[in-house]
């Protein structure tokens, strides 16, 4: 009775996503959230303390305040007046950076190697602010809910009427929904952040050509990416993507 109340539930809950649903900027997609503003800001800050307190942060370097200007001056076109925009240099050699909820910007210096000039580092940093301003995160946490639920609802049925197939459908639903839906949705996400961030960087006034450039250096002595199996497009489509954006800026008034 249990696993069938809980089931029920979770159709309840599946009934009032539609009035969980927002639209990302610029690209106007509809996504489903369940999380609250509020929520996600102090989410944000939270985590970002803790990341700066276990990392080497640079300052006053010419890197650490070219990464401030940069993103101060993407930070005025982003028009957000609730985030309390910081960006900081940490000294790490991955190829990464990331923004937290609220505008918490962190660029690793091992990223300084594709990103060569302030466009470049601009690409970085748009994309990266762009996944805040659309809620990837607790997009991704809403839609990973949404997940278990489906995964429960299928074992309430089972344990009604086939209890014996339960472990074939859980094997067999967490290999497909990672492949089948989270990956894909991963890509969808990445591919978005790249177009909003084309339109944050042109509007900063950065070259959005510098872009397709620092994608080519990313790819620099590496395998393309299989995408069946990852959650990024692989260079050459994240190429051939923004190549289609850039062109539809350019045909804007």
């Amino acid at each position: 009775m249990k696993l069938l109340r809980n089931g029920i539930f979770i159709i309840l809950s599946l009934i009032i996503i539609a009035g969980c649903t927002h639209k990302t900027p610029y690209t106007n997609r509809s996504q489903m959230i369940f999380m609250s503003q509020e929520e996600e800001l102090a989410l944000g800050e939270k985590s970002y303390e803790e990341a700066l307190s276990n990392a080497k942060v640079i300052t006053g370097t010419k890197d650490a305040n070219r990464v401030k200007a940069i993103g101060e001056r993407i930070a005025k076109v982003a028009n957000r007046s609730d985030f309390s925009w910081e960006f900081n240099l940490v000294e790490d050699k991955a190829m990464n950076a990331y923004c937290l909820p609220g505008g918490k910007v962190v660029v690793y210096t091992g990223i300084l190697t594709a990103a060569r000039n302030d466009d470049q580092l601009a690409t970085v940093i748009s994309h990266e602010i762009a996944h805040a301003l659309a809620r990837h995160g607790a997009e991704r946490m809403s839609s990973a809910k949404v997940q278990q639920g489906v995964q429960l609802l299928g074992n309430v049925v089972l344990a009604v009427g086939a209890p014996e197939y339960q472990n074939v459908f859980n094997q067999a639903y967490g290999i497909g929904s990672q492949v089948g839906v989270m990956l894909p949705y991963g890509r969808m996400q990445e591919s978005e952040a790249d177009e909003i961030g084309i339109y944050l960087m042109h509007k900063a006034g950065y070259n959005m050509q510098e872009a397709l450039k620092f994608w080519e250096n990313m790819s620099e002595g590496k395998t393309d990416t299989n995408e069946f199996l990852s959650t990024h497009p692989s260079s050459s489509t994240r190429i051939e993507d923004i190549k289609k954006v850039i062109a539809k800026v350019q045909t804007q008034p």
